[in-house]
């Protein structure tokens, strides 16, 4: 993916905004290490690929990082207003967690067609849920309304410093087991930023993974910055219109690539994660693994971004998609020892596979007229 072409396109007050960098991922670890525990990381071996099970997280998405580091900046500026976010779902779970654990107001604008699941656990930490429009730009668009009405505090889902370093404690969890090739899901950048600059010093591959057809942040960074309404997709975590500012100038740098992936691969890869690595996982949580199945490396590591799955979509999946077995991993037949070093009877390979213990005539005669060991030499030896 090209770089992004100009950063005047940024908006103004993004463009004022302050710069986050690594040493606030740093600063944003410190703070949740209280309220946050660090997600597993589990190796997926009939895909080859390491997975960091954010699934497992609170809330069942990265989300909660984001948002949990926000309120507590706000709180250490004084800033004790009332919360508004727009969301598709885990971003307002997150925020609704956090401000339950903290004690602050929150309000959270979700489109008409969420997921119930991610709906549910909104108002189960007892956040304000307000659904508006078919899409999260529409919501996002209504948030921002009820914001500058009520002079609420208006928290972007990925657009945002704070969020963007809380998102980015994901990738320090991931440093210590030495990644050489890093793939995140990408629907506004904030997960894909935040990793970046975590894993910056150490020159990992950063792979991003989008849907056809929802691609908004690879073609923001070729310079193509038309609006493009997405299409209906299972990943709707990523499904967002218009890529964040401040997450394509820290991707332009640092995201190596873009992987497109057809939405047959992502549903084919989700029902295979339940089935074969017993992981549930949501749409935009298989997406980063469907794409690692094009990308080469030694040590992948695929960030599984959520698990928040309605069970009936779920159980639809699993009735409709039959993914191809996996390819039969390769058995090493080690070479037979020579006769001399072999103390007992020989016996023949295929026969040994199928049960058999017989000797092997041939083999038997040649032992028996071998001598066990090379004779010492004491004595005349040749030099």
């Amino acid at each position: 993916v090209s770089p992004l072409a100009d950063r005047s396109l940024m908006d103004d007050s993004v463009a004022r905004a302050a710069q986050v960098t690594a040493s606030d991922v740093l600063a944003a670890q410190a703070r949740l290490r209280r309220y946050l525990n660090p997600t597993p990381l589990h190796y997926a071996e009939r895909f080859g690929c390491w997975l960091k099970l954010e699934n497992l997280q609170r809330t069942g998405s990265y989300k909660v990082r984001g948002a949990m580091n926000a309120l507590l900046v706000a709180r250490e500026r004084g800033d004790h207003r009332p919360t508004i976010a727009a969301s598709a779902g885990n971003h307002a779970q997150g925020l609704a967690w956090a401000a339950y654990r903290l004690g602050m107001p929150a309000i959270t604008v979700m489109p008409r067609t969420a997921p119930e699941t991610k709906v549910a656990g909104v108002a189960h930490w007892g956040a304000t849920v307000r659904l508006h429009g078919d899409s999260y730009d529409e919501a996002k668009a209504f948030a921002a309304e009820l914001a500058g009405q009520h002079d609420y505090r208006l928290l972007p889902a990925f657009d945002d410093p704070d969020v963007i370093a809380g998102q980015g404690t994901v990738g320090l969890e991931m440093a210590p087991l030495m990644p050489d090739v890093v793939l995140v899901p990408i629907g506004g950048g904030g997960l894909a930023a935040g990793v970046a600059l975590a894993l910056v010093s150490q020159g990992v591959k950063l792979v991003g993974a989008q849907v056809e057809g929802v691609d908004a942040m690879a073609r923001a960074l070729r310079g193509d910055t038309g609006a493009r309404e997405p299409v209906a997709t299972l990943a709707d975590g990523v499904r967002v219109r218009d890529p964040g500012h401040l997450t394509r100038a820290v991707l332009q740098p640092l995201l190596d690539d873009i992987v497109i992936v057809r939405e047959a691969e992502l549903r084919e890869t989700l029902v295979r994660l339940a089935l074969e690595e017993h992981v549930i996982a949501e749409g935009a949580g298989a997406l980063a693994l469907a794409a690692g199945r094009r990308v080469p490396g030694k040590r992948k590591c695929a960030v599984v971004s959520g698990g928040n799955l309605d069970a009936g979509v779920l159980a639809a999946l699993l009735r409709d998609i039959r993914p191809r077995p996996p390819r039969k991993p390769r058995r090493r037949v080690q070479e037979a020892p020579a006769a001399w070093a072999v103390d007992g009877p020989l016996l023949d390979i295929a026969e040994a596979r199928a049960g058999a213990s017989r000797l092997r005539p041939a083999a038997a005669a040649r032992h028996a007229s071998t001598p066990s060991a090379p004779a010492a030499c004491f004595e005349d030896c040749p030099t």
